[in-house]
């Protein structure tokens, strides 16, 4: 019997599973799987989404103007060049949609986010996935994998999951080595979280180039991730590009006003900021003192290497943890079987992951 077919590629995409969110009945839950803020949306996003329900009969300004103007005040940035969508996940696609086809290929990174190959193949096109150096992108080995095929390169910066970065000048040096018609993407997701002097998240380098983009999220620092809200700047043509298939009331009231909101509120971020590189060093130290091996990482998130040997390994170290009601993001989908990825949570969380994994190891921990 005949029935309507998908288009070519559909069938081959994995389709993305999230961090757990539960656990076992009656168990206290700590969600420390998803990079999600534990400090939690600002008290003025809170106020400005509770006004919106006034609002809920209404159309949304179809172009986000308004919070557009918020994220270019900002940042120093021209309104016209920015993109609002639900999450920067939309905005992937979109990018996707507009500029890949049957035929085409999309670089990813070796450990890069799962996203990146769902869009490209949603789109008809071919993923073609580059080896990492030592958990970090690498740039020669990307411009080598280019081909006459090559449409797009996705390169998030810094990494999920491996909290790696690349340098300003590895970035601009990638997108010098690349055709001009040959789109960049930078996915800046947890920019706010960089501190390093040589870190830059892209904006100077859509300013100067025809041919990048950067996506940001309103999910990770800003403590909107229920709301699914994103934003993209890029050289004029994209945004023309993008626009013209966005669906035109892609953001709602409440989003829009609760990311206004949230980009005013500096303190809020400030705090979130201050918080991370608190607990991130912390959180590092003290698991490497339990025998484990933590991955260096400029995110609110770190991996965590186990054994390989039964009873040990990251598998049993996360059903262990589960039992407990603290849940951590297993990495077999990234190509790293032997890592969980934790996030950086409340100080109670954190403590409390650090004493259980002592007890899986069998160690004391000074907490």
């Amino acid at each position: 019997m005949k029935r309507p077919e998908p288009q070519r590629g559909v069938l081959e995409i994995e389709p993305y599973v999230g961090g757990r969110a539960s656990a076992a009945p009656g168990t206290r839950i700590f969600k420390l799987s998803a990079n999600e803020t534990p400090l939690g949306p600002s008290p003025r996003a809170k106020e400005a989404f509770a006004a919106a329900a006034d609002s809920l009969h209404l159309y949304p300004d179809g172009g986000a103007l308004g919070l557009r103007e918020a994220i270019a005040a900002r940042y120093g940035l021209n309104a016209d060049r920015i993109v609002c969508g639900a999450g920067s996940d939309e905005l992937l696609h979109l990018l996707a949609q507009a500029y890949l086809g049957e035929g085409d290929e999309a670089i990813t990174t070796e450990h890069g986010f799962l996203v990146y190959p769902i869009v490209t193949k949603a789109a008809g096109a071919t993923c073609v996935t580059v080896k990492e150096t030592a958990l970090h992108a690498d740039v020669d080995a990307i411009l080598d994998a280019v081909t006459p095929k090559t449409k797009i390169v996705f390169l998030a910066n810094p990494n999920n999951p491996t909290g790696s970065y690349l340098p300003a000048d590895e970035v601009r040096r990638l997108q010098q080595g690349l055709r001009p018609d040959i789109l960049l993407i930078l996915d800046a997701a947890y920019s706010e979280y960089v501190s390093r002097n040589d870190y830059e998240a892209g904006i100077e380098l859509v300013a100067t180039s025809e041919n990048v983009v950067m996506t940001r999220t309103f999910s990770k620092i800003y403590g909107l991730a229920a709301l699914r809200l994103g934003w993209m700047y890029a050289p004029a043509p994209i945004v023309d590009v993008v626009n013209r298939i966005r669906g035109p009331f892609n953001v709602s009231i409440p989003a829009i006003e609760a990311g206004i909101a949230a980009m005013a509120d500096t303190d809020h971020v400030e705090a979130a900021r201050q918080h991370n590189d608190r607990w991130l060093g912390w959180l590092s130290e003290e698991i490497s003192k339990l025998g484990y091996e933590t991955v260096p990482s400029v995110g609110n998130f770190f991996l965590i290497r186990f054994p390989k040997e039964q009873g040990k390994t990251a598998k049993d170290a996360d059903a262990f943890l589960m039992k407990r009601g603290l849940i951590l993001r297993q990495m077999t989908s990234y190509g790293l079987p032997d890592c969980l990825r934790l996030s950086v949570g409340s100080e109670e969380a954190n403590r409390l992951v650090v004493k259980a994994l002592a007890e899986f190891a069998g160690v004391k921990a000074a907490v």
